[in-house]
């Protein structure tokens, strides 16, 4: 399928998306905040410098984008129809990475949960698991 976009303009509308602060990851923040949780951003030191840090829990909550981290099933994951060559390549080296820093998170001790983007969007879904996982 071909890109309804000209080129320059999926460009301007690939940079423009944020790494950190998303809409996914300042829903998941504003419900942990309003149970009461309080966590660490963006921690520089550990791998991945993860989205949501709990150093008295030992856990950690990573707030993925379904498109940019690959979640399998999801509508929002689909691989786009131009510059295929290109996107299988990024998204791969995307994936590899998640992968490798989940374990070197893992190594070290911390538990880790995944959100998804399209999991945020449901916060009375969302919020048992995030309490169970934070309370386990």
């Amino acid at each position: 399928m071909a890109d309804r976009l000209t080129a320059e303009r999926r460009s301007e509308n690939m940079r423009r998306i944020r790494a950190k602060d998303t809409t996914p990851e300042l829903a998941v923040r504003r419900l942990l905040h309003g149970l009461g949780y309080r966590y660490r951003l963006h921690v520089k030191d550990l791998p991945g410098k993860p989205d949501l840090v709990f150093p008295g829990r030992r856990a950690i909550v990573m707030v993925h984008g379904c498109f940019w981290h690959g979640h399998k099933g999801c509508r929002e994951s689909r691989m786009p129809g131009s510059n295929r060559e290109y996107w299988v390549e990024k998204l791969e080296r995307n994936y590899a990475r998640d992968r490798s820093h989940l374990r070197a998170l893992r190594r070290l001790g911390w538990r880790v949960l995944v959100v998804w983007e399209c999991q945020s969007e449901n916060p009375a879904r969302l919020e048992p698991r995030l309490v169970r996982f934070l309370n386990s």
